[in-house]
């Protein structure tokens, strides 16, 4: 079997502390270069879908059971925007917390407030997918790639991009005095709108299955007709339920927010989870031939490392803390 790992955010942890299984299959294996890409982006790349920009809004409404049909979507997700002297930074819902629960009372009343014009759905708390009435000209990064920068530099473009700001300012009052908001020390005070566009013909890649949190990623896995699934505790779950054969994708985007957010604390907490609970046991299920071949693609660093059992004799490639890679 042969597992391809994406990890957003790989490099992203400074220090001097060392991930023996990680750096040991960076180290025995084949590298490949290639183009840095944003997640989204070599998701797009990844399954055929070219360079256009990827319909995020569509996909994630695909994953959460919806019909996407042929109306356009756009994804419209929960941030925080925190306003500084002379800027405004976002922060994405995954790094401030919110419930299923908080997302359904905020989408009811969006909805209830735009009903004539759209109707969002909180697929996930952290993932909400709008469907529009008509065509959507617009074009923005998603608040992973903008975390912790200035929104004012990076507003959406595009030739429907005053319509939708008009929108988010209006939003942006309705959630200011929303009882959810009332009671949490990091509101919730406006969405974000990106990923337009309508589901496209298809999706392929040369997967059987691919394992993932990110709805984006399991609507392009549905439509591609693969098997998908959320992320289990770790690869030991994982590996207990997958043939011995096959190619399978793994999206592990624990590294993301923290990464996004520059924060070296939760970076290291979360780096050393994955090494016990994905790395040390692929490695060890490499070594024991349940697994033919491991590669960890790092997008934003645009390399890929693909090892197989023999690399691992390799000796005289010495392994190199994460930081290294960075540089």
């Amino acid at each position: 079997m042969h597992v391809e790992i994406v990890a957003p955010g790989l490099f992203a942890a400074g220090g001097d502390s060392r991930h023996p299984a990680l750096e040991r299959l960076l180290a025995r294996g084949r590298r490949t270069h290639h183009e840095p890409l944003a997640p989204a982006g070599w998701l797009a790349r990844a399954f055929g879908l070219g360079e256009a920009p990827l319909p995020a809004g569509a996909l994630t409404a695909l994953a959460g059971g919806l019909e996407p049909g042929e109306d356009s979507w756009l994804r419209a997700d929960p941030v925080h925007l925190q306003l500084l002297r002379d800027s405004m930074l976002l922060v994405p819902a995954a790094g401030f917390g919110l419930s299923q629960a908080e997302a359904a009372a905020i989408t009811e009343a969006v909805n209830r407030h735009f009903g004539a014009s759209f109707r969002v759905h909180a697929v996930s708390p952290a993932s909400w997918a709008l469907r529009a009435k008509g065509d959507v000209h617009l074009e923005a990064r998603s608040p992973m790639e903008l975390a912790g920068q200035d929104v004012n530099a990076n507003l959406p473009a595009g030739a429907d991009a005053a319509r939708w700001h008009a929108t988010l300012n209006e939003v942006q009052m309705l959630l200011h005095a929303h009882p959810v908001n009332e009671a949490r020390e990091v509101p919730l005070n406006s969405l974000w709108f990106w990923g337009a566009g309508g589901l496209p013909r298809k999706a392929e890649g040369p997967w059987q299955s691919v394992t993932a949190d990110d709805p984006v990623a399991l609507g392009l896995a549905k439509l591609g007709g693969m098997r998908h699934r959320s992320l289990p505790a770790g690869a030991g779950e994982w590996l207990g339920r997958m043939p011995r054969d096959g190619r399978h994708l793994l999206l592990l985007e624990q590294l993301a927010t923290a990464s996004a957010l520059g924060d070296g604390e939760a970076l290291g907490a979360r780096l050393e989870a994955m090494e016990a609970g994905w790395f040390a046991p692929l490695l060890a299920a490499l070594q024991s031939d349940r697994l033919g071949m491991v590669t960890v693609h790092a997008p934003e660093a645009g390399l890929s490392v693909e090892t197989v059992r023999g690399d691992l004799r390799k000796f005289w490639r010495r392994a190199r803390p994460l930081k290294a890679y960075a540089a």
